[in-house]
């Protein structure tokens, strides 16, 4: 008879998923039997537990495990406020359907549920209903390897999601049998192989595209989700379609990619998916910054022909009726309906309309070109992205963060690989920079990863250098300081008259802050001065901080802010 205890009995569930980190702050008495078993495991089991300075963070690093590897990354916190504040970090993983088992420590099971005085008490599963998929309580020891292997199934099943387990201290330290109750290998109790959407309508599908006089693929992030780039550009080229992606999805295809057009407020992106006869959306939900799938951006409703690919059966037809809907994994139901494409037609030549729209793309990525090229300083901000996107390899992992910061990096800092750009696009969530950094790094330690932030939010979580510096994780921050909360002032700036408030900094040296925590930091006030900064970081071998003076006035209003403003205040009076 094999006894273990809750704790060992949870880390060695997470030993059978191949989980190698689990991120967050250790807590007693509700988590140091987890972070003991963790310890005593960890060497031959090959998992080990990184402490962060806030669980925030923690929740981020899981999150961009997820996001780089496909595979569910692991946070914890301890019991009431550690659990509160992996929410943050949390929602944005919910936001972007990134697979994560969140952990919360909890008082004994006698003491929760109702809550009735205790220190930290908190009713933590109803609090992460909102942003988990799936969540339970683990009432005794014994149930513990089941609940693991549901949570488990449930994050990386169907649409993937964060879920959540509640730990009290008691089950934790409870004796485990695991011999009447076993820890089972993934392929023991759950499907590892993703199902593929029904044939017949795959046919059906292939009809239309083959028959098409000008198709688009729309890609969401279900296509990194499911690695389904390859087959993105393959029925792409085969069928001479444009290629337009959501923000959460950038890298799916090159962006440098001759079908590729750039998605956002791109005039030629916009062209093609109003122009285009047969629509092909994979994994993704046609959101505000997809402008909702209406017309004028798309064509009308009936006219226009929708096939829409996700494994979310809520997500079809969600803000734009469909044609077809194919409910199944994106890369199975891809490479079948490439198969049947195929078999329908040969290679097709494309579309005349292509060029007008290659046209347009050039003319607006030229429009960039005065700034990315200007020497003046302040730094202009597309100077700043052009320098630095010029200096990293194409499969460099980009971390982003912040608000006007992120639109102006969207003018340049272009995307070249699946699973390569980090940003919380669904939620808007400062603060995820930087962890997602460390997290990427933790997960790909040999490909260079860089980060873009604005000085506010780096601001949220710059503590975390020090865990960068501690796990020996060399990213480099490039932080666009304008000393203030850019994006409101920005707007303050157009709607209200100046009339600024709570949105200004000091000018804090950030390049100082990073030394102190043992990396390498450097201020960076001239233009000329950007590219050497980032050698000089690379080659101290230490994480890395450029504190880059750009100009506050350029910075505070990028050229796309009335418009995103009018998507997120539609039907609002902001005036006075």
């Amino acid at each position: 008879m094999a006894q273990i205890n809750g704790g060992e009995a949870l880390v060695r569930c997470l030993i059978e998923e191949g989980v190698r980190y689990v991120f967050g702050i250790p807590g007693h008495p509700q988590l140091t039997p987890i972070t003991d078993a963790i310890y005593r495991l960890g060497n031959d089991a090959g998992i080990k537990f990184i402490t962060t300075r806030h669980e925030q963070a923690a929740a981020h690093m899981a999150d961009a495990w997820g996001r780089v590897t496909g595979k569910p990354g692991v946070c914890l916190g301890t019991a009431g406020p550690g659990v509160a504040d992996l929410v943050p970090g949390v929602y944005a993983a919910w936001a972007d359907s990134v697979p994560m088992v969140v952990l919360g420590g909890q008082n004994q099971t006698w003491r929760c549920y109702p809550e009735h005085g205790s220190t930290q008490g908190l009713y933590q599963v109803p609090q992460m209903a909102p942003i988990t998929k799936w969540r339970a309580l683990v009432n005794d020891v014994r149930r513990m390897p089941h609940l693991v292997q549901m949570a488990f199934r449930a994050a990386t099943s169907g649409r993937p999601a964060p879920v959540y387990l509640d730990l009290p201290s008691n089950v934790v330290c409870d004796k485990l049998d695991t011999d009447e109750y076993p820890i089972l290998p993934p392929q023991r109790y759950r499907a590892t192989t993703p199902p593929v959407a029904d044939a017949h309508l795959i046919e059906q599908a292939a009809e239309l595209l083959a028959n098409a006089q000008w198709a688009l693929i729309h890609t969401g992030g279900g296509v990194l989700r499911s690695g389904a780039s390859a087959e993105v550009v393959e029925l792409a080229e085969y069928l001479s379609a444009a290629v337009t992606t959501s923000l959460g999805a950038r890298g799916a295809v090159p962006e440098d990619h001759p079908l590729c057009l750039i998605a956002g407020t791109a005039l030629g992106a916009l062209k093609a998916q109003a122009a285009a006869d047969v629509v092909l959306l994979v994994g993704g939900r046609l959101g505000d910054l997809d402008f909702w799938g209406k017309p004028p951006v798309w064509g009308e409703v009936d006219k226009q022909r929708f096939i829409q690919v996700d494994i979310e059966p809520q997500n079809i037809g969600l803000n734009r009726p469909v044609d077809l809907a194919l409910l199944g994994d994106a890369k199975g139901t891809l490479r079948a309906l490439l198969e049947a494409v195929k078999a329908r037609t040969g290679p097709k030549a494309e579309n005349p309309q292509f060029n007008d729209a290659r046209q347009d793309q050039a003319v607006w990525m030229a429009g960039w070109e005065e700034g990315a090229r200007s020497d003046k300083a302040p730094i202009h901000p597309l100077r700043l992205m052009r320098e630095v996107r010029d200096f990293f390899p194409r499969q460099a992992i980009c971390a982003q963060d912040g608000g006007t910061t992120s639109v102006w990096a969207f003018y340049q800092n272009r995307i070249y690989e699946p699973r390569t750009f980090l940003h919380a696009s669904d939620s808007g969530h400062l603060g995820s920079g930087v962890p997602y950094a460390i997290g990427a790094k933790l997960a790909r330690p040999d490909t260079p990863v860089y980060c873009i932030t604005g000085d506010g939010s780096f601001g949220l979580n710059a503590m975390e250098m020090e865990t960068a510096r501690r796990e020996n994780a060399p990213i480099v921050v490039i932080i666009a300081n304008d000393c203030s909360w850019g994006m409101i002032k920005g707007c303050q700036k157009l709607v209200y008259e100046e009339r600024y408030c709570g949105v200004d900094f000091t000018d804090v040296r950030y390049d100082k802050l990073a030394e102190a925590l043992g990396c390498y930091g450097e201020r960076v006030t001239e233009p000329g001065q950007i590219q050497p900064a980032l050698q000089r970081a690379v080659d101290s071998g230490l994480p890395a901080v450029l504190d880059v003076i750009v100009d506050q006035e350029v910075h505070l209003v990028p050229p796309d802010l009335a418009v995103l403003g009018s998507i997120w205040g539609e039907g609002l009076d902001m005036g006075t």
